[in-house]
């Protein structure tokens, strides 16, 4: 069976357009990498993993529920056969995973591949309304060096979400007050999503 590819961007077009490491939430000049085919290609993942001169584009969807007490926040644990092996067992608040040569059927390969990637982890029973909100790189382990991050928040009109995959234990929507309070057992990108999404609430 052939290696899976996906879609990276190069290092370089994301230091020209400017360097950051944490959340970015200025996205705009950012867009160009999702949209330009130019900066874009396909690589082996057992390649692109170790190289940082390459940085996967991950999708990482929060969905959310706002209500008048609170914002409900659909969560999970890692299991032990999710695609990274260097974040099983951590708790997260972000659906995704890479876009891979399947998601090239239609113009929109990162599109497509975040919806496909949305539709594989959870069940959505409710309409919604989806915006890119933000932007993730932490350079400060192997796994965040080599991944560029974006964010999308999904707002649900009503709190139907349910985990489709397995391997999302402990899955369930939980008011953002119960999440601060177990911050430490966030991986970093959902730690960095709920100090700059879900402050307020």
């Amino acid at each position: 069976m052939s290696e899976e590819e996906v879609l990276v961007v190069p290092a370089e077009a994301v230091e020209r357009i400017g360097a950051f490491s944490g959340f970015q939430s200025h996205i705009e000049p950012y867009m160009s990498l999702l949209e330009d085919r130019r900066l874009q290609s396909f690589r082996p993942r057992s390649q692109v993993e170790t190289d940082p001169s390459f940085k996967q584009l991950i999708p990482y969807t929060i969905v959310c529920h706002r209500q008048s007490a609170g914002t409900l926040v659909f969560q999970y644990t890692r299991g032990s056969g999710q695609g990274e092996q260097r974040l099983h067992a951590k708790r997260s608040i972000g659906i995704g995973g890479h876009i891979s040569t399947e998601d090239t059927q239609g113009d929109d390969w990162y599109r497509s591949g975040m919806l496909r990637e949305l539709a594989e982890e959870v069940d959505i029973g409710s309409p919604y309304r989806d915006r890119i909100v933000g932007l993730i790189y932490d350079d400060s382990n192997d796994v965040g060096r080599v991944h560029l991050g974006v964010v999308h928040l999904l707002e649900l009109d009503q709190p139907l979400v349910a985990p489709r995959e397995d391997q999302l234990l402990e899955a369930g929507l939980v008011d953002t007050s119960r999440l601060w309070h177990e911050l430490d057992r966030l991986e970093t990108w959902s730690q960095l999503c709920l100090e700059h999404l879900f402050r307020a609430s």
